[in-house]
């Protein structure tokens, strides 16, 4: 009991980490809405025919590519303002941008106007994706350090379930007007921008910061993690740095490349409808969203590389096969693992960085790796579109992208986590034993 003079500590202030749970489920709404832009193949494939715009592979590709190529300049941008300014003021421009752009989409008539759809969808709406998708994976890190796998998968996981709802409704808006299929855009901006909205008004950082004192990332021989505190520049001057934006890079370009033909895939090599296709990718997103989730509890388990490993290998058995899949089931599930795979990437490469750089400035470093989703998301959709081309050569165009997949598993022998100098600044604590489960400590104040 209180007495005079003195102020009754709040139940907060006895549990820093009281409601944390809550803040997932605010994440994950703003990463739904956001997240839809996974569903842009149901939107390529209605502008590839619909007589005012009549827009070839290349060109229907084009507003993915951009959008996806401007998520790196948001999330530099956002991850270093989070740092400085806090989650939600970031968060909730972010959300605003991105409607916006969308929004901006929908007054596209024509193929003449293909510019204001790579404005819009691309330019604006991919900057301000960037900006909003670094917030939540930075803020969950502080709040749940004792289960940073899990927690980074579930932060980015509403993202890859974004195109789960959206791509029936798109469609189902596409087709009441299928002359103009850019209309959809603009009850889908709206939408997303007050998803966003309500989400990222619940956003805050922890009371001073945690972290799990001797923590000890879940691999097969309970490897230690770096055990200091990087900052964004300090960690460019590390070689691991370049390694694992190598391997988000790589393992990018090698599911997006199918993720941006996914509906047209399905149709010239599975026999899809169209309305089949449209729903396949968003039975597809369930995989996205539900790989970064599994594959960031099973890094965990057997460590952040072997995971990487097994992801690339399974991806590139799957790319080898998929153009030889006339069989609709077959085509599904060996699409289903691509996706599986790839959003196992986004899952596990957070919780990857914060092992090797900490997660005090995760912001920042996470937020400048995701270069690696920019260069993938434009590298893969232009490789496979351009292999394939006019004459449909999927055997060829996927082939090459299995044997990228493939190479790539070199990086994961490589590429190891960063050893501590004498004169390294350690994690307050790091030298005590970690405690048991559900325990937590604190770790300073946050500068």
């Amino acid at each position: 009991m209180a007495t005079e003079g003195t102020r009754t500590t709040t139940a907060r202030e006895q549990d820093p980490t009281r409601g944390r749970w809550w803040l997932v489920g605010a994440a994950l709404l703003l990463q739904f809405s956001i997240g839809a832009v996974y569903a842009w193949s149901v939107f390529g494939k209605a502008l590839s025919v619909a007589e005012p715009f009549r827009l070839s592979t290349m060109q229907s590709a084009l507003p993915f590519e951009v959008a996806i190529g401007m998520i790196f300049v948001g999330s530099y941008v956002g991850g270093r303002l989070q740092d400085k300014r806090g989650p939600r003021p970031v968060a909730l421009l972010g959300g605003v941008i991105y409607g916006a752009g969308v929004i901006l989409a929908s007054f596209s008539r024509s193929q003449d106007q293909l510019w204001l759809l790579v404005l819009g969808y691309g330019l604006i709406g991919g900057f301000g994706l960037g900006f909003a998708y670094i917030v939540p994976i930075a803020m969950l890190q502080k709040w749940f350090p004792d289960k940073r796998g899990l927690i980074t998968g579930l932060a980015v996981g509403g993202f890859g379930f974004g195109a789960v709802l959206t791509s029936p409704i798109a469609q189902r808006l596409i087709d009441s007007n299928k002359d103009m299929p850019t209309r959809a855009f603009l009850p889908l901006g709206i939408g997303y921008m007050l998803l966003s909205l309500i989400g990222a008004s619940f956003f805050r950082n922890p009371p001073g910061g945690y972290a799990v004192p001797g923590f000890a990332p879940a691999t097969g021989g309970r490897v230690i993690g770096s055990g200091r505190e990087y900052t964004g520049k300090e960690a460019l001057h590390t070689p691991q740095w370049y390694l694992l934006t190598a391997l988000l890079t790589l393992n990018v370009t090698a599911g997006i490349a199918l993720i941006s033909q996914a509906a047209a895939s399905a149709t010239d090599i599975a026999g899809y409808t169209t309305a089949g296709a449209a729903g396949l990718v968003g039975a597809l997103a369930i995989f996205n969203g539900g790989g970064r989730i599994l594959w960031a509890v099973v890094s965990d388990r057997t460590g952040r590389m072997p995971a990487f490993a097994a992801m690339l290998g399974l991806q590139g058995i799957c790319l080898l096969l998929i153009p030889h899949a006339g069989n609709m089931v077959l085509f599904f599930i060996l699409a289903a693992v691509i996706y599986l795979c790839y959003g196992g990437a986004f899952g596990t490469m957070p919780a990857t960085a914060g092992d090797y750089f900490g997660v005090r400035h995760a912001g920042a470093i996470y937020g400048l790796m995701i270069l690696g989703w920019s260069l993938g998301g434009v590298m893969g959709p232009l490789i496979i579109a351009s292999l394939i081309g006019g004459a449909k050569s999927y055997t060829l165009g996927y082939t090459v992208i299995a044997g990228i997949a493939l190479v790539s598993i070199v990086l994961t022998v490589v590429t190891k986590i960063p050893r501590t100098r004498p004169d390294d600044r350690e994690v307050p604590g790091s030298e005590f034993e970690a405690p048991g489960p559900g325990e937590l400590a604190p770790a300073g104040r946050e500068t």
